[in-house]
């Protein structure tokens, strides 16, 4: 995210937590060195967030925001259910190719802090995925949509796992592939070809 010189010190905080924390994890970087890439002061910051874990929260809530709309645009590509399904495989291939990807920011957030703030945006996240696989798995007549959407997303995950791990992106595909074998054998018959 490109820091804008002409931002508040709200929107510049914001955008250096973006490229720090992803980059080099929350614990890592320091408030000296947030402020300085924001070219903030530190009074900034306690106006803004009260605190850096405030800031991490709000970090957080960005992310999903963008990951939303990178899923809201991923889905509305697609005008079959079945399609529509398998949209979120999609965005994880869009993550595959860039050089920039370290994973996921909220596995890498919780496992780095223990504030509530950050279980609470954590949770917030992984429920939204999953709720996101249940309704798409529903319209697309899935008979348990749940279940289907448990598969879903731990394939979800295990993909992200790999992917940051291996630095392989056929991981993504891999995982595409079970997820639409498993939604072809939780669809009826006519629904198939869509």
């Amino acid at each position: 995210m490109q820091i804008d010189a002409d931002g508040t010190p709200r929107e510049r905080l914001l955008a250096a937590a973006a490229e720090l924390f992803y980059q080099d994890g929350i614990r890592s970087v320091g408030i000296g060195r947030l402020l300085q890439r924001a070219g903030v002061a530190k009074a900034s910051l306690y106006d803004a967030f009260g605190s850096k874990d405030e800031l991490v929260a709000a970090y957080l809530k960005d992310r999903h925001d963008a990951m939303r709309e990178h899923f809201r645009r991923a889905i509305a590509r697609g005008r079959a259910p079945r399609a529509r399904v398998l949209a979120p495989f999609d965005v994880q291939a869009e993550f595959a190719a860039d050089s920039t990807y370290r994973g996921c920011a909220f596995a890498h957030a919780a496992a780095e802090s223990h504030a509530a703030s950050v279980d609470t945006a954590a949770s917030d996240y992984r429920r939204w995925i999953r709720k996101t696989f249940a309704d798409l798995a529903e319209e697309a007549g899935a008979a348990d949509p749940s279940t289907l959407a448990i598969q879903l997303h731990a394939l979800w995950d295990g993909a992200a796992q790999s992917l940051q791990m291996d630095h392989d992106p056929e991981v993504v595909r891999a995982a595409r592939d079970a997820a639409a074998a498993l939604l072809d054998a939780a669809l009826p018959v006519t629904n198939k070809a869509l």
